[in-house]
């Protein structure tokens, strides 16, 4: 599994065509104030367990303001699966997608990286899987961090 972490000072996610969305701006997940913003790939060979290991690395995480983690800030999250980070354009000019699982297994490991930090506490907001997501975030730093488990 694959993660890109933003420290942030608020991100949402929006999709259009959501009815369900008593603003009318189709944000499906949003977090306000310091926190991450968490975008998730999934290849193949990904287990529960390193959904569940990349959740705890996460979790703790010291990136936030004064060195501290969401576990010791309660900062908020917000997770969203991101397909394009197992992506390769080393040859050509079209990248491949041939690293990144299929969808009915990514979907399920991307749910278990969610519920294992709900399971530590934390609260977590998401995207729409599969859906054609608009994120806007304010990057705080600027500060990303990879992390492959």
């Amino acid at each position: 599994m694959r993660a890109v972490i933003q420290r942030v000072d608020g991100a949402s996610v929006a999709v259009a065509g959501v009815t369900d969305d008593p603003s009318g701006t189709g944000t499906v997940g949003e977090i306000t104030g310091e926190g991450l913003c968490v975008l998730v790939g999934v290849t193949h060979g990904d287990t529960a367990e390193k959904a569940a290991q990349l959740a705890r690395k996460v979790w703790t995480l010291r990136i936030l303001e004064g060195e501290k983690s969401c576990s010791d800030a309660n900062a908020p999250l917000l997770v969203i699966s991101q397909f394009t980070l197992y992506g390769d354009a080393r040859k050509g000019r079209r990248p491949t997608w041939n690293a990144a699982a299929p969808g009915e297994v990514a979907e399920p490991l991307v749910d278990e990286v969610v519920a294992q930090l709900r399971a530590l506490g934390a609260q977590v907001e998401t995207g729409r899987f599969g859906a054609d997501m608009r994120v806007s975030l304010t990057n705080h730093g600027p500060f990303t961090v990879l992390i492959d488990v």
